[in-house]
């Protein structure tokens, strides 16, 4: 599910940061340019960088169960469902 696709849960928690003057500009000017607040570009764009972070992750830990249950779902057939049925059926962009 993409970043924007979430539901929003309310706002409960403030966030504080510190910033240079130039770099409140540059994150101003990128939140008008994409029709967003401030804070709503700040959290979306953190999101953004934190899934990549973990996604990138080349290491972790499972335990034993854990680890024989990825087993078993990298090497059993793929489930099928409506959107792996789209994504496959899709034209590729280069063709």
């Amino acid at each position: 599910m993409a970043i924007a696709d979430r539901p929003t849960p309310s706002k409960d928690i403030v966030i504080n940061l510190r910033a240079k003057q130039s770099q409140r500009e540059l994150i101003d000017q990128a939140a008008a340019a994409l029709g967003k607040s401030r804070s709503d570009f700040m959290i979306e764009s953190s999101l953004r960088a934190a899934e990549t972070v973990l996604l990138e992750r080349l290491f972790f830990h499972l335990d034993e169960a854990a680890y024989a249950q990825f087993i078993a779902a990298l090497e059993g057939p793929p489930q099928l469902n409506e959107r792996l049925l789209t994504t496959l059926s899709a034209k590729a962009p280069w063709e």
